[in-house]
């Protein structure tokens, strides 16, 4: 079957060897996109992947190694890829087309939905899923997210994996719920969590409630999957603001479902060789470990950016001192604002921004429903 072919893989090294899923993804022979960012998923270099009937590549980006795997499958017009039987929860966030996916017990049974671009579903663990390209005309992208790589570091076989008889797929419960609409939960400092398996649409998600504690005037919702260690958060901000500077652990892989804008990343003491990553919509990043990042709406609307995260253990959070992990607009590198001005007058436009966030480090955005403009 599809991806159950025995892989070779080499532990001899021992500490030194290539890891067990690099080593699983090179056997591929796909294209493995490194480096900081990809400007636009959409048309990023693809390589055939024969066990998948489609075309394909990994992104291997700084900030995710070793803890979160990234895909970008597109399906020819009218085509289906292979059945597969995959042992991990995976998050698929669709870049552009339209199609179904199935997923059950066995192949050709279970659930099937309809999906569209900037759709968001998660296949649960081992069910067996099959996803199609409905239009005849367009190809379909797909980006996916996994824990993949951690797993197979302690489970250094590909079959444990893939289309694994032993794995029990009535271990994840696929009531009829399971892709219904997503409903709300009570959440941390009073912002709901919005709890379901299919989101139909990112960039028109409206259920926000305001992110204070990162400024701009910003709202986000917070993403989890029933039965899932998956989650993730989707921020949205004004045109012509940008967010505090904050920084936390790896494998956040942030895509972009609309907006135009920037980021801007760098390594604590390493302040002059910042990382300035464009945006727009599928674009897509990754954080590395610990090094600061700031969001920038350079564009005439709302940005907004979707994030998904690693298991909880790698947020990187201090515990004692979140507050380190956060830089206040007062104390932020005067070059960082010199950049917003001079991106936004690149597009005749001027910062939104209040000359009292700047003085102020306790200032606080009024958000519309409190009578401010937010």
């Amino acid at each position: 079957m599809p991806l159950a072919t025995k892989i070779p893989i080499d532990l001899s090294g021992g500490l030194q060897s290539v890891s067990s899923h690099n080593q699983w993804m090179e056997h591929w022979k796909l294209p493995i996109h490194t480096g900081y960012y990809i400007e636009d998923l959409r048309t990023m270099n693809l390589g055939w992947w024969e066990e998948r009937k489609c075309q394909a590549a990994f992104l291997q980006l700084s900030g995710q190694e070793g803890v979160c795997e990234s895909r970008v499958v597109e399906i020819a017009p009218g085509e289906s890829l292979p059945p597969v039987k995959f042992g991990l929860d995976e998050i698929v966030y669709v870049l552009q087309g339209q199609g179904v996916t199935t997923v059950g017990a066995s192949a050709g049974s279970g659930k099937t939905f309809e999906w569209q671009v900037r759709s968001m579903f998660l296949i649960p663990a081992n069910t067996t899923h099959t996803i199609s390209n409905v239009s005849g005309t367009t190809p379909a992208r797909l980006l996916t997210y996994n824990f993949l790589p951690m797993a197979m570091a302690a489970i250094p076989d590909p079959d444990f994996f893939f289309n694994n008889p032993i794995l029990d797929p009535n271990a994840a419960v696929l009531g009829d719920d399971r892709f219904s609409q997503a409903k709300a939960v009570p959440g941390a400092r009073g912002r709901s969590s919005w709890v379901g398996n299919f989101f139909p649409d990112m960039a028109a998600w409206d259920r926000l409630d305001p992110l204070r504690e990162r400024g701009a005037g910003g709202r986000s919702v917070s993403v989890e999957f029933p039965n899932s260690p998956h989650h993730c958060h989707m921020s949205v901000f004004p045109s012509r603001t940008y967010k505090r500077a904050h920084r936390h652990g790896p494998g956040f892989v942030i895509v972009i479902p609309g907006g135009e804008g920037f980021s801007v990343m760098w390594q604590e003491g390493q302040e002059d060789n910042k990382v300035y990553v464009p945006w727009h919509e599928a674009s897509c990043f990754v954080p590395p470990n610990k090094w600061f990042h700031q969001h920038f709406n350079v564009g005439a609307n709302h940005g907004r950016y979707l994030a998904f995260h690693p298991p909880i253990a790698f947020s990187g959070f201090e515990r004692v001192d979140r507050a380190s992990d956060e830089i206040p607009y007062t104390e932020e590198d005067p070059a960082i604002r010199a950049r917003f001005a001079e991106e936004l007058g690149k597009r005749g436009l001027t910062p939104a921004m209040p000359d009292e966030a700047y003085k102020n480090p306790n200032y606080e955005w009024v958000y519309k429903e409190e009578g401010g403009a937010n």
